[in-house]
């Protein structure tokens, strides 16, 4: 697959007589490339501003200035992520640099490199995340071991401390949907 394979985002709605319709067919314009010109390709599909989510009769994307890791507090959030192979410029991130790549991000809280961390890229989101691998395989490397998704498996993270790395050879490409969770408090 190559990373400028595109995918549509049709959303739906309802006209004024609350019958339904389809509001927008489109490839997702919100694009970012996180850690350069080689790095993952975040396609920023949809999120949501609160739970129970707000059924409205026509929605428009949700502004946001520049890519934000988590969804939003009490909200949720889709994405598909174009992992590229992994080069030694990621696994030899250093604790500073790992920071910085998840600043781009808004998510400078979450990185959790440095120690003897397992790779430079661990972090941790108060979120419970669904992972569906569409292409290619990644893996999900956890503080005490590791494991690869393969096309059509579902990975559930659920506020676990982690990082994917694509050792394959190939891209891989994976759905995200990110919902805002709240640590119990033993795991705070």
């Amino acid at each position: 697959m190559e990373t400028n394979t595109t995918f549509r985002r049709i959303v739906t709605g309802h006209n004024t007589e609350g019958k339904a319709i389809i509001v927008s067919d489109e490839i997702p314009t919100r694009t970012y490339m996180v850690g350069g010109p080689n790095g993952a390709k975040f396609h920023e599909v949809w999120n949501t501003k609160q739970t129970p989510a707000l059924i409205d009769p026509i929605s428009k994307d949700a502004e946001e200035s520049g890519l934000i890791l988590g969804p939003p507090k009490q909200g949720t959030r889709i994405r598909v992520i174009d992992f590229p192979p992994e080069s030694d410029e990621i696994r030899n991130l250093t604790k500073e640099q790992a920071f910085e790549h998840f600043k781009t991000m808004s998510g400078e809280h979450a990185s959790k490199a440095g120690g003897n961390a397992p790779h430079p890229l661990m972090h941790k989101t108060e979120t419970i995340d669904y992972g569906i691998v569409l292409d290619g395989e990644l893996t999900l490397i956890v503080d005490e071991g590791e494991t690869i998704a393969k096309a059509g498996d579902i990975i559930v993270q659920r506020g676990t401390n982690h990082a994917w790395a694509n050792k394959s050879g190939k891209v891989c490409r994976i759905v995200f949907i990110l919902i805002d969770g709240q640590f119990e408090e033993s795991l705070r």
